[in-house]
């Protein structure tokens, strides 16, 4: 018996990439997008293919998204962000999988991301895997653990071959306000939990130390150096980004 789908979507500001996604998912049995106050055209767009819209002042990721998750009314949900279109050979595989009964009840996608106008392969940043397609009520996000928190599920879960694509960071300058925003938001999290780097070991190695060492685990031995000048690029400031994070908290 075919499985139908809801679509669950967050969204802030999102007119420039929302079309893209939306295109991808429009066959969906139902498109949920809650919006936490924008004002530019996100809510016009979504409304022009058929989502059902509401609004939720932002009280963090995982909460936002749970608020989603529980305005779905079909069997199955695919969560995804309004920068993550699917590919037409991902559309076909869902699709297909959706068509009876499939085997588990929650599976993982890889996903291929866009930074600084490359597809980055290496480097830790490809197959990316995210769990985004489960049957509903089957998993749930936790909340207070900043903006990459994975739905939690019980059980075995599937994979996916084909990619969803992430169009994470066009440029560097939006990539550093990103990681400005993210890095305050996971500090705050950390100064909540005592995690705060008070004594030198603790400052040398969470300031210091591992930023340089995931530098060099991600450019070096997980082949980062593939992806030309813009792998260079992405892991050095992935790298200040975690240096950023832990001595926000300090």
């Amino acid at each position: 018996m075919r499985q139908t789908l809801s679509v669950a979507m967050i969204a802030m500001n999102e007119e420039a990439n929302l079309p893209r996604t939306l295109e991808t998912v429009k066959w969906a049995d139902e498109i949920i997008v809650v919006d936490s106050g924008s004002r530019d055209r996100t809510l016009e767009i979504a409304q022009s293919y058929g989502a059902k819209t509401s609004y939720h002042a932002f009280g963090g990721h995982g909460e936002q998204k749970n608020v989603a998750l529980d305005l779905c009314t079909c069997d199955w949900i695919l969560l995804l962000d309004a920068d993550e279109p699917l590919t037409p050979e991902l559309q076909a595989e869902i699709q297909t999988l959706l068509a009876s009964e499939p085997k588990y009840t929650a599976y993982w996608i890889p996903r291929l991301n866009l930074i600084m106008g490359r597809w980055m392969r290496h480097g830790g940043f490809y197959p990316d895997r995210k769990l985004r397609l489960f049957k509903r009520g089957a998993a749930r996000l936790s909340e207070g653990v900043g903006p990459h928190s994975t739905p939690q599920h019980q059980g075995p879960k599937g994979r996916l071959t084909h990619d969803m694509l992430h169009y994470a960071y066009p440029n560097l300058a939006v990539y550093l306000e990103h990681m400005n925003r993210y890095s305050s938001e996971i500090a705050q999290l950390l100064a909540a939990r005592g995690r705060t780097s008070r004594s030198w070991a603790a400052f040398a190695w969470n300031c210091l130390l591992n930023p340089a060492a995931t530098f060099l685990y991600n450019y070096i031995f997980r082949l980062g150096f593939l992806d030309g000048r813009e792998g260079l690029l992405l892991h050095l400031n992935h790298s200040v980004y975690i240096h950023w994070k832990f001595i926000k908290a300090w």
